[in-house]
């Protein structure tokens, strides 16, 4: 049994017990997580495609740790003109286990 769901703009491939780093979800207080944004839904032998989502299927999934992403470095150089950028950047993530998903 898996489904696909969408957070924070990109879509996931998920399963009972699987580990994903998602985009932060605002207010992470709560332990559990909700997501309703259900594209796709396969339990083995029926598939539920979502137009746009899978009315009545919600995957929960429990919240360990907010978490850095690497570091990306952006570096912009001109030749023979004195000009040298050097960014750095950390995207945050959420580490989430999915713990169940309903159908």
């Amino acid at each position: 049994m898996y489904a696909i769901i969408e957070t924070g703009g990109k879509q996931y491939r998920v399963e009972k017990g699987d580990i994903i780093d998602v985009e932060l979800l605002g207010d992470t207080q709560e332990k559990s997580i909700e997501f309703k944004n259900v594209l796709f839904f396969h339990d083995g032998s029926a598939v539920k495609i979502g137009a746009p989502n899978v009315d009545g299927c919600v995957v929960l999934g429990e919240l360990l740790q907010e978490i850095r992403g690497p570091k990306v470095i952006s570096f912009k150089y001109k030749k023979r003109k004195n000009y040298r950028r050097k960014v750095g950047h950390r995207q945050n993530y959420l580490r989430v286990k999915i713990t169940e998903i309903k159908e």
